[in-house]
């Protein structure tokens, strides 16, 4: 498939993106080198060969959940810039 000018140009339009003559012409060149290569791909028998979605083999590690100990609300607010009755003192984010 061959990328023209013209359709660089659309591209480049709709990504926002101000290219001059000698990018556009330069792009276009790449694009269908791409392009071409992806059909080249698409040439592959992949017959039998099961769909992948990792190379490798990947499981999350699980863990029990276990209840511990709370931190004492004066040790959690100790380097808090502002603490008031144990908790974090913030500004306001909203007017009233």
């Amino acid at each position: 498939m061959k990328i023209g000018p013209e359709e660089v140009r659309k591209i480049a339009h709709l990504a926002r993106l101000r290219l001059s003559d000698d990018e556009v012409g330069r792009f276009a060149t790449q694009l269908t080198a791409i392009l071409e290569y992806v059909e080249k791909l698409g040439e592959l028998n992949t017959q039998g060969v099961e769909p992948l979605a990792n190379v490798v083999p990947a499981q999350t590690p699980f863990r029990e959940d276990a209840v511990t100990s709370d931190f004492p609300h004066a040790q959690v607010t100790l380097n808090a810039p502002a603490a008031e009755q144990g908790m974090f003192r913030v500004p306001p984010v909203i007017d009233e």
